[in-house]
């Protein structure tokens, strides 16, 4: 079906079934697409002008935005120009941690911005950098990156991107009409099973892809302890008060690049969304703090597990799942369905109809453990291939450094990025329409079309070498 052909069967197919759509979905009015204004470009494949040297500030320098800072600083052709936090000693300790080795005319006289709430908006305005990195608190991301674009700087922002539908918009709107990045950094797509897992599917070893699965499951109730400050401070907030699923990025990010998704092939359409009870951080507080702590002040909301199911466009499922309380291993589960096979993740599995050639003689057994390698040797994706030595002494066994090693040659060479602007939006947007599901009995919601159709024109992300 020819791409012009095809937008129009979509939004005709859209509009029938949002007349027939349940009261839930009538009432979604942020699901409804809005003609882009003159001044706007659409961002899809949007290739800056190439910076050949590329100057950064940094807000929020904890552990990942240091980390962040401490890979970038390295790379040539990058100057950290500002970093701010609300800790003084924050700054004063990432300061350190800039190599030295880097030569004496890169990374001199670093601003530095702390002590109060609002300094980040001093330092765009003073420094006026080409890029901001944001790794802050939830609830701070969009407003620092809309402010960052319409400074004049691309915006790299930590997942989620946003924390409601109307702030994603306001994100795309700004990016347009600014015609600055806005990626949300999902470092998980740079992993190295999650890289040959796209290659593969590209390759169409699976054949077409029918089905996914997700998830983010890592106990993390001992965040609690930051008090006073630290992400359990105020991360612990979301759980009491949310009920759906809060986290969904590091598993979704990749099944949703494998299924290409709001890039030509298919695009997100509805969740539907359940969560248990809530029970284990109550239990926890109960168990580890005084009774008239703070957290056993708090109403807790949040159901310990979220389940939501996903369909796109053309039928295709994904299950979603995310639990940050319950005592288990962690895993983000990571699988894709096919009509030729199964790629799954924790641990790493590959099974194909017909068996894996000298391995297996039938999609009955998995190829796991050892006899993985041949795989990796086949399959292992080329940017993996190209980048590891570099990275791997980053953060997250190397996928962070990736990366930012991308988004840096990226922006250098003129390129798109490899995250757009709008699958930050449609990866993030599934917390709060999972919260509308849940809140609603398990009714589905509509996911907005944040490109306003365009997607279909959106080329596929290539595997890049």
């Amino acid at each position: 079906m020819k791409k012009q052909n095809r937008r129009n069967f979509l939004k005709k197919t859209s509009l029938s079934a949002a007349a027939l759509a349940t009261g839930s979905l009538l009432a979604n009015a942020e699901s409804v697409e809005l003609p882009r204004a003159s001044n706007k470009q659409y961002m899809g494949d949007f290739a800056a002008p190439k910076l050949s040297n590329i100057r950064a500030a940094f807000i929020g320098v904890g552990n990942r935005g240091g980390d962040h800072l401490k890979f970038f600083a390295g790379l040539p052709g990058t100057e950290v120009v500002a970093i701010c936090d609300l800790y003084e000693d924050k700054v004063k300790e990432k300061l350190t941690w800039i190599p030295k080795t880097i030569g004496p005319d890169r990374h001199q006289n670093i601003a530095q911005y702390f002590g109060d709430e609002n300094q980040w908006k001093v330092m765009l305005e003073e420094v006026k950098p080409d890029v901001v990195f944001i790794a802050t608190n939830w609830n701070n991301h969009a407003p620092m990156a809309i402010a960052s674009m319409k400074k004049g700087a691309h915006a790299f922002v930590e997942v989620p991107l946003a924390v409601t539908i109307n702030e994603m918009w306001k994100l795309v709107d700004t990016s347009e009409e600014t015609q600055k990045h806005c990626m949300m950094m999902e470092n998980v797509n740079y992993d190295r099973d999650e890289l040959m897992f796209l290659n593969m599917c590209r390759q169409g070893v699976v054949g077409e892809l029918l089905h996914a699965e997700a998830a983010y499951i890592h106990e993390l109730r001992w965040q609690m302890a930051d008090e006073n400050r630290g992400t359990g401070f105020w991360r612990t907030g979301h759980y009491a008060k949310r009920n759906g699923n809060l986290y969904p990025t590091h598993g979704l990010g990749p099944v949703a690049q494998y299924m290409n998704l709001a890039r030509t092939d298919d695009n997100f359409k509805s969740i539907v969304s359940f969560s248990t009870p809530s029970i284990g951080r109550n239990d926890y507080a109960q168990k580890n703090y005084p009774k008239d702590h703070k957290w056993n002040q708090l109403e807790w909301k949040g159901g310990d597990m979220n389940t939501s199911i996903i369909k796109t466009n053309i039928g295709r499922t994904i299950m979603i799942q995310w639990d940050e309380t319950s005592p288990r291993p962690y895993t983000r589960h990571n699988l894709i369905q096919g009509t030729k096979g199964i790629l799954a993740g924790f641990p790493t599995r590959v099974a194909l109809e017909g068996g894996v050639e000298g391995i297996t003689d039938n999609h009955h057994r998995w190829v796991q453990g050892e006899k993985l390698e041949a795989l990796y040797e086949k399959y292992d994706h080329p940017l993996y291939k190209r980048l590891n030595q570099k990275t791997k002494d980053s953060g997250h066994g190397g996928m962070d450094g990736m990366m930012v090693y991308r988004i840096v040659e990226c922006l250098q060479k003129g390129l798109p990025l490899d995250q757009n602007l709008y699958e930050g939006c449609f990866w993030s947007a599934v917390s709060p329409l999972s919260e509308r599901s849940v809140k609603n009995g398990g009714a589905p919601q509509e996911f907005p079309d944040f490109t306003r159709g365009d997607w279909v024109e959106t080329l596929p992300l290539g595997i890049v070498g």
